[in-house]
């Protein structure tokens, strides 16, 4: 078997293992399964054909083949060569796949995935923490905070006597920051609801604290690094609350960073109904935007390997600023993938690039499989754009390029992200709009030039506000025309409620499988 299939089945199987321990299955069962399986892809690559064990039986040297298929040496080899890599132990008469065999071995990485994540989950319930009393406590704010209108929600890592992780609220002012060690006096209140534990323990906390008494205690204690970026993203945030309005500025602001503390819950409601809802969501279309302009500008100034070095820290630097949002980190690291083979000269392969993606982040967050719904339909979407959008584009005979404003590629990416993430879409928010697709393909036409104009506000106001200003009047058009879009196609929103359960989803994606093989087999 091919070192890169070793590396994408391998990584199935570590994910299978996670999936199963995600649900609840006990390790012994995990251990039963995987050991069945093994036997299965063994039993499957174990092949006993009667003539030619015979024949083989019969042979003085015991490597003879059949007489139909030549009986020298170099027949028998090209004969196992012709059937996909086989060997055989002729004292025992058998041939066997070296690719089942293979995968045999790997399924022990069905154990790794299910291991790994017990491990991580009994390292999150390792905690020190009194529920449901009024106690003083203290911890370092680990996070950049979220500030909405009147609230500001901080990520708390506890110290001294108490241990875990909290989400506290408290009213807007005075504000808190990245690195501040902060005294409390309330309560920590246990999450209820196995659904929302599961969400706050896929975001790693352990505890909630609603309005306690705070008081900063020092400042400065998080990562110099980290607290730069933070400072640079908020500096640039607030270049655009300076040159535009405020509807228009929460909305750059979530197109770049997403995001979504300025956006009114009127205009998120919006967006829900309209389908653009990922527009504020960290994605790959995001990232593909920004490490494009880059590269593009490092590959001007430097070499290609320290063009490639620069593009790599500066789209690290920009995932860290986004709190390493699943989403971003999935598009990083498939783009790091992209340039990576463009600079050794080898071949992109996205199905291991995807694979890869997933297995760092579920290594940085094994809970994010079944818990996150965004690196769900991030994954999905992706996985839709890269095996859909050739079949439809195949089959509807579309011309080479991307159309007048790249219609056409908008619309079989979008038609594309939206079949593969429909099911994730249906079960947790309960309908799908038919318009997504149109009100997409509409916006999707200037946003990449409106994150441009985004940034290069940010860039220019540090140089003088009335550039800053100039270029804010230019992408407050591009705004205007977006939010009114969304805000049309959220009034006549044309969303279906169709009942699915697991049958329908799996029937649902096996046509879907089914039409990406037609496709490809088509004439």
């Amino acid at each position: 078997m091919p070192s890169y299939n070793i590396f994408f089945y391998s990584i199935i199987l570590f994910l299978i293992g996670v999936l199963a321990a995600s649900f609840g299955v006990g390790f012994g069962i995990i251990i039963v399964a995987a050991t069945l399986l093994a036997a299965i892809f063994l039993l499957c690559g174990i092949l006993r054909p009667k003539n030619l064990s015979e024949k083989i039986s019969r042979s003085p040297s015991g490597q003879g083949v059949p007489t139909a298929f030549g009986t020298s040496e170099g027949e028998g080899k090209e004969l196992f060569s012709r059937w996909g890599k086989r060997f055989w132990f002729s004292r025992a008469s058998f041939l066997v796949d070296l690719h089942l065999f293979c995968l045999a071995l790997l399924t022990v990485f069905i154990l790794l995935g299910a291991g790994y994540y017990k491990y991580d989950d009994a390292k999150f319930r390792n905690i020190k923490i009194d529920f449901n009393k009024e106690i003083n406590f203290s911890g370092i704010v680990i996070d950049d905070p979220q500030y909405s209108s009147n609230i500001q929600t901080l990520i708390i890592r506890l110290e001294e006597s108490y241990l875990g992780r909290i989400s506290v609220k408290l009213m807007l002012y005075p504000q808190f920051h990245y690195g501040d060690k902060i005294s409390f006096k309330g309560k920590i209140e246990k999450p209820q609801g196995n659904s929302y534990a599961s969400y706050l323990a896929k975001e790693k906390i352990n505890g909630l604290s609603d309005f306690p008494k705070a008081e900063l205690a020092q400042s400065g204690l998080g990562s110099k690094i980290k607290s730069a970026l933070f400072n640079f993203k908020h500096s640039i945030i607030d270049s655009y609350r300076k040159v535009l309005p405020p509807d228009q500025a929460a909305f750059l602001a979530g197109l770049t960073f997403g995001e979504r503390g300025g956006l009114t819950k009127e205009f998120k409601e919006a967006m829900s109904r309209s389908g653009t809802s990922h527009l504020t969501a960290l994605s790959g279309l995001h990232l593909t935007i920004i490490s494009a302009a880059v590269a593009i500008l490092m590959g001007y100034l430097f070499s290609p390997a320290l063009a490639f070095l620069f593009t790599a820290l500066i789209i690290f630097g920009f995932v860290a600023m986004t709190g390493f949002a699943f989403s971003a980190a999935r598009a990083a690291i498939m783009g790091f993938a992209v340039l990576l083979a463009k600079l050794v000269g080898r071949i992109y392969d996205p199905r291991n690039s995807i694979a890869l993606a997933a297995f760092l982040i579920i290594l940085f967050n094994p809970k994010a499989l079944v818990f996150d719904l965004g690196f769900q339909l991030s994954f999905l979407a992706v996985l839709g754009i890269i095996y859909f959008q050739p079949a439809f584009r195949k089959l509807l005979k579309f011309k080479p390029g991307p159309g007048f404003l790249a219609w056409r590629e908008n619309f079989l990416m979008t038609f594309s992200a939206q079949l593969a993430t429909a099911p994730i879409l249906i079960i947790n928010f309960g309908n799908f709009s038919l318009t997504a697709f149109i009100a997409n393909i509409l916006i999707l036409t200037v946003i990449p030039l409106t994150m441009v104009l985004g940034f290069s506000i940010g860039f220019f106001h540090f140089l003088s506000y009335y550039l800053a200003l100039i270029l804010g009047w230019l992408v407050s058009l591009f705004l205007n025309y977006e939010i009114f879009i969304i805000n049309f196609f959220a009034k006549i929103a044309a969303p279906i409620n169709p009942s699915l359960n697991f049958w329908g989803i799996l029937a649902y994606y096996l046509i879907l499988a089914g039409f990406v093989f037609y496709a490809r087999n088509k004439a």
